[in-house]
């Protein structure tokens, strides 16, 4: 290379060089010099803050995808009083609010315990404190909030605690009025202002550690009116609440709510993001019960976070998505809405008919005979999930008590329900054939000769003659069963007995009794003696054996389909919250077989079909259009009742089993009465499965 060119290659860096710096030095002019007071004055007027962004949270859809539980948006008001300036400032911004409110008919967080206008009262009697229990059970005095913040805003002295030394509400509105700078000339104008300064200082002071919403769900026309004012500190977001898109399967899709401090304490703990923070905050909604709270890990989205810039009158200037908001996930259920809403329906309209009067609630349960799945369950009477919250004292009082669910937690005696597992035991164990016979003799006299007797002879006096177990199943032949169940003994039941899961919890996702299966262990544990005739009792499904509606259909399903016990569940699959991907997917669970063999499972299902065909269920199940092989029972709730629970366990259809059903009714009388309930049920799955199949197929011709 020459000079020349080298030279002329160093210049051109040169001048390349510097005006490069001429432009830096130009825009560096022209921000701090020129237009350096405009920028120095917008960075004392912009507030920045950073926001956490819910995720909405997952649908929850039954097994054909219809959506139980979805999401909607809805406007709620928070405040933010560091942006209303002093207190003059802030108390003329709440008020303009609170006339909003007023006259937009918008209801508003106020828990303050005194009334709204003159004469001003308190409207609680346990206004500053309280009586409660300590950890051993011993009555003591606790403080209220209010307390706690008088104490602290030197409304009142620590310590003063006789009546004659408490304010009045009048007075403790006054003395309000000068802490929070308002005027007490008119303390009925003062009044709303004072319950949201209450709840502000309630959680500035750290006394409710609940995060503070002055409205929820407000509509459109409030947002419009509020946003006309310009009121600062006054947000109005939008955010994601449930909406519940039916009014059936309360007891098991549950609710959300804000979690309480036993809740915040253990899910601090878990789902830690990659720096070892928690995932939630403490003022986040979680499921409470049912199935929002048993999946809450999939339903529950990933929160977002953004930064936004505001200028001094709170409006926004900018926003930056530091982290975008995900969305839960979509989990499907093994119900079928449309079979829940019919064997709920069902309940209410036949449970109120029965004949006894005394009947309190019931459940019924139907499962997947192949898997365990859960296609319906219900528990009567039921409540509205969208209106939990409005209807919860009525529905805590009523004394059937609707928000307990009889079909998980409910247990009850079997009845001559049990008897299959005797039978079935019977027969494997060699102890009798399909086509033994037992004579009907009225009473069983092995131990005594006043001993336990047949039903029909009760009625009477007669006798069911020579009875195979398929006769006996049909008849429900007290006799037969003291018998076989006497040589099988008490430990031979049980083990049967747990082997279909009954005593047993039944493995499904939600909170479920266990149950009991009577035996010497359980009634020494409660103080009894045990003898051998007991056992001629479990025998028949009485003593002390209580199983659960879902036990029940488990067991039964257990027997039709030859032995294999499934867990029972709820949970289909998980998919991406548009559906589209199948994140989880459930896998049957088997919790055990019984090798049961075939001649001796036929000669138990005969005698579940002749009851059905030609015995006392035969009037709700010879036209069904399907064979149901069923066994009825009754179980006296207490020696000073006259009526017993009634009991009723079926499958269908017979050849080739498809589903289960249990139906308890308390105090209901006879098994027998829940027959029309069982042909309802199946006259729905059963007819809505064949219109199905009879619906053509796309792109073909239909003649």
């Amino acid at each position: 290379m020459d000079s020349r060119q080298f030279h002329f290659r160093t210049w051109s860096v040169v001048l390349i060089m510097g005006a490069l710096l001429l432009g830096l030095g130009t825009v560096l002019y022209r921000t701090q010099i020129v237009n350096g007071a405009y920028y120095a004055e917008q960075s004392r007027h912009k507030i920045a803050n950073i926001e956490t962004v819910e995720a909405s949270r997952g649908e929850i859809t039954d097994a054909c995808g219809r959506t139980l539980v979805g999401n909607r948006v809805s406007y709620q008001v928070t405040l933010d009083t560091s942006r209303m300036g002093d207190k003059e400032n802030r108390n003329r911004i709440l008020s303009e609010l609170v006339q909003v409110c007023m006259q937009s008919d918008v209801e508003w967080t106020d828990s303050l315990p005194v009334s709204q206008s003159a004469p001003f009262k308190f409207t609680t009697q346990d206004v500053f404190t309280y009586k409660t229990s300590d950890a051993e059970g011993k009555s003591v005095w606790a403080t209220t909030r209010l307390y706690k913040l008088a104490v602290d805003r030197k409304w009142i002295a620590a310590g003063q605690g006789a009546p004659a030394d408490l304010p009045t509400a009048q007075e403790l509105l006054e003395k309000m009025c000068v802490s929070f700078g308002l005027e007490t000339d008119d303390l009925e104008q003062a009044r709303p202002v004072l319950g949201v300064l209450y709840e502000l200082y309630l959680r500035s002071r750290d006394i409710y550690r609940t995060p503070y919403v002055f409205a929820r769900d407000v509509d459109i026309d409030f947002v419009s009116r509020v946003k006309e004012r310009g009121l600062a500190g006054v947000t109005i977001e939008p955010v994601c609440v449930r909406q519940y898109s039916t009014d059936y399967a309360a007891h098991l899709l549950g609710r959300v709510g804000l979690m309480d401090a036993d809740e915040w304490a253990y899910y601090k703990t878990v789902d830690l993001d990659e720096d070892g923070s928690a995932d939630y905050q403490m003022d986040d909604s979680v499921g409470k019960e049912g199935v929002e709270k048993v999946f809450e890990s999939w339903l529950r989205g990933s929160a977002g976070t953004r930064s936004v810039e505001l200028n001094t009158n709170g409006k926004v200037v900018s926003e930056e998505w530091l982290k975008e908001p995900v969305a839960g996930s979509r989990v499907v259920l093994t119900l079928d809405l449309e079979l829940q809403r019919a064997v709920e329906d069902t309940l209410a309209r036949r449970i109120p008919a029965l004949s006894s009067k005394a009947t309190q609630g019931a459940a019924a349960v139907v499962i997947d005979v192949k898997n365990g799945g859960v296609l319906a369950s219900a528990s009567y009477p039921t409540f509205q999930l969208a209106t939990y919250s409005a209807d919860y004292n009525e529905n805590a009082a009523n004394p059937l008590k609707p928000l307990y669910n009889r079909a998980l937690l409910g247990t009850y005696a079997p009845g001559s329900t049990f008897k299959m597992v005797t039978g079935i035991a019977g027969l494997e164990e060699g102890i009798i054939t399909p086509a033994t016979q037992i004579l009907d003799t009225g009473v069983y006299r092995y131990y005594t000769n006043n001993g336990p007797r047949c039903w029909i002879y009760n009625q009477s006096g007669g006798t069911h003659g020579q009875q195979t177990v398929a006769d006996a199943i049909k008849n429900s032949c007290n006799i037969f069963f003291y018998d076989v169940g006497r040589r099988l003994g008490i430990e031979m039941l049980q083990e049967y007995a747990a082997m279909f899961g009954l005593g047993q919890k039944t493995g499904i996702e939600l909170p479920e009794s266990a149950g009991v299966m009577a035996g010497p262990e359980y009634t020494e544990s409660m103080g009894g003696t045990w003898y051998p005739g007991n056992t001629l009792s479990v025998s028949i499904g009485q003593e002390s054996s209580q199983f659960t509606p879902i036990q029940l259909a488990n067991y039964v399903a257990t027997l039709v389909n030859g032995g294999t016990h499934y867990a029972t569940h709820l949970l289909k699959q998980v998919c991406s919250p548009d559906g589209t991907q199948v994140i989880y997917e459930y896998q049957p669970q088997v919790l055990g077989t019984l090798d049961l063999k075939q001649a001796n499972l036929n000669a138990v299902k005969q005698g579940m079909l002749a009851l059905t065909q030609e015995g006392s269920l035969a009037r709700y199940f010879q036209n069904l259009g399907v064979k149901v092989g069923a066994k009825t029972g009754s179980a006296q709730v207490s020696a000073a009742s006259s009526e017993s629970n009634a009991v009723l366990v079926c499958f269908a259809p017979y050849d080739d089993p498809q589903i289960a059903l249990a139906i308890v009714a308390e105090k209901g009388g006879t098994g027998s009465e829940l027959g029309a309930i069982a042909a309802d049920i199946f006259r729905h799955y059963f007819d809505r499965q064949s219109t199905a199949e009879q619906t053509p197929v796309e792109n073909t011709l239909v003649r």
